[in-house]
Order: C-alpha cells, then structure tokens, then sequence
C-alpha cells in the first residue's frame, strides 16, 4: 500500500530522477512555482488549465459551541482556500 504522504521533497525527487536536472535546480524550480501560485491566490484566486482552480473565501466572524461542554465562543474571521478540479483532471483520476 501505497503511503498518502507527498512532500514537496518527494516532487522534486521524482522530477530529477525523471529529468536528470539537479537537485537544488529541481528544489528552486518547485520553490519559485509554489510562490507563484501562492501569491496569485493570495490575490483573489487562480486557475490552472487543465488542474483545476484555487479560490480563496473569506469566511465571516461567528459563534461557535463547544460539542462537548455546549460553552459558546468567537470564531475569528478568516481566510480559507478552497481546490475544484477541472473536468480534465477528474477523468483521469476516474479512468480505470
């Protein structure tokens, strides 16, 4: 079985074996890539062709309880990321 685990350091291990490049060559490639994006989501979203679309969601300040002592409490504003896959990429994932 396979391990769920991928780190970026698996990524860049996997494209120097696959392309010959070095090591720190591979690591500054995937480090700039992942800045890029970051920022480009921190700017509203992104949409990757044929990967799918990053959407950041601004979510409001809220009560929430305590499930197990029912105690109420502040649920601070904040931003989450939300991932829809392309069409493209669900075929392949579903492809048997």
């Amino acid at each position: 079985m396979k391990n769920n685990n991928f780190t970026k350091e698996d990524i860049v291990k996997n494209i120097t074996k696959k392309t010959g490049y070095p090591f720190k060559f591979t690591k500054k490639i995937i480090d700039d890539l992942l800045y890029i994006l970051t920022l480009n989501i921190r700017d509203g979203g992104t949409n990757l062709k044929n990967i799918g679309s990053f959407k950041l969601i601004k979510k409001k300040e809220r009560i929430g309880r305590n499930p197990k002592t029912k105690e109420k409490y502040l649920i601070s504003a904040r931003k989450s990321l939300s991932f829809t896959a392309s069409k493209n990429l669900l075929n392949i994932v579903n492809k048997k």
